[in-house]
């Protein structure tokens, strides 16, 4: 049916990455740590209580978690918008405030999805790049605006493959240029050094301010699949002009807010998947690598003469890797101690 396709979808692979049964899966970000079991025990009951009722639709705006969400940032319901992971909150977004005829600025490298959301909301999509260290400086992002003038801008910090968080003067300096609406992906927020300020800290002060987040990650909640965004009230009703019916069933729901209510058992597993970062970082220059500065749960390492060739190494030791599609890095996850020696030992065989 290729001949029915849009004519900009036409050639084009769905996002993805492999998920591949081998004994040291560090691939896709997740968190290595099961749900402790007190926390299992409560979804369960918290699913258990809604299965009767599922004959009624759930509560279509999603007080109860957007309240339990707002708590957690310390901020109002109103201010915070809940859906299917933070992928669908920016195609929301997107929507809602670019689509034809409109543009977003991103920074690549970057989240490999925001290109293909623009592409799925028929928005045009602008990559203005980042230096060589994979850093961004206020002048280059204020610049890129001024020049594009794009409808909406997409920050990610820290940001995704590199792990590079983002000072709030450059934040506030796009903000600045009063030029359509902000999105600052804080995907991996909770995972950040000590002393990297959150955007949230600016919500306040900038109505055109939008930050997005993700329960997938510091949660340990991946397979639930639901992300927020907070912002302006004004933007939460007009994300929900374009959100569908009934976006987040009953039970993602329940199960979210158990999860919630369990907060601080689930980001006890925060400091520790912190601290094998950083061990992953320091050894990994210890051998002579490349490495990203990182304020998240992973780390990009490299330069390999070849990175599919170093992919396929790792992989034949049962290590899997992100080969991001950067010629001559991998990004790898943190996990356990276990995995990430395992991990480490298998870059020493490839040396």
């Amino acid at each position: 049916m290729s001949e029915f396709l849009r004519e900009e979808l036409k050639g084009r692979t769905a996002y993805g990455a492999p998920q591949l049964d081998v004994p040291v899966r560090l691939n896709t970000n997740e968190n290595s740590y099961p749900l402790p079991e007190v926390v299992a025990q409560a979804v369960e009951k918290a699913l258990s209580d809604e299965i009767r009722g599922l004959n009624r639709y759930p509560d279509r705006d999603a007080v109860g978690l957007r309240t339990d969400l707002a708590a957690y940032l310390g901020l109002r319901a109103e201010q915070v918008w809940a859906a299917n992971g933070s992928n669908e909150i920016q195609q929301q977004l997107l929507q809602a405030f670019a689509g034809a005829g409109r543009a977003a600025l991103g920074f690549g490298p970057a989240y490999s999805m925001h290109p293909l959301l623009c592409l799925g909301t028929a928005t045009s999509f602008i990559d203005a790049g980042r230096g060589e260290d994979f850093g961004l400086t206020a002048g280059h992002a204020v610049d890129a605006v001024r020049r594009h003038r794009p409808d909406v801008t997409l920050l990610c910090s820290p940001n995704n493959p590199t792990g590079t968080a983002l000072s709030l003067d450059i934040v506030e300096a796009v903000l600045a240029q009063k030029q359509g609406l902000v999105v600052v992906d804080e995907a991996y927020a909770e995972f950040r050094r000590e002393g990297t300020p959150s955007a949230l800290s600016l919500l306040e002060t900038h109505d055109r301010l939008i930050v997005t987040r993700t329960m997938s990650k510091a949660f340990a909640f991946a397979g639930a699949r639901v992300g927020y965004l907070a912002a302006h009230p004004s933007i939460i009703e007009a994300v929900q002009l374009v959100r569908l019916p009934y976006h987040l069933s009953a039970l993602t729901q329940a199960a979210a807010r158990a999860a919630l209510a369990h907060a601080d058992v689930l980001l006890g597993t925060v400091e520790a998947i912190k601290q094998q970062r950083d061990l992953i970082v320091s050894s990994l220059r210890e051998m002579g690598w490349q490495v990203a500065d990182s304020d998240a749960n992973f780390v990009l390492f490299g330069r390999f003469p070849d990175q599919k060739t170093a992919w396929r190494r790792l992989l034949d030791q049962g290590v899997l890797v992100r080969d991001v599609g950067l010629d001559g890095w991998l990004r790898v996850t943190a996990g356990t101690p276990a995995e990430t020696a395992a991990f480490l030992k298998a870059m020493k065989e490839i040396r």
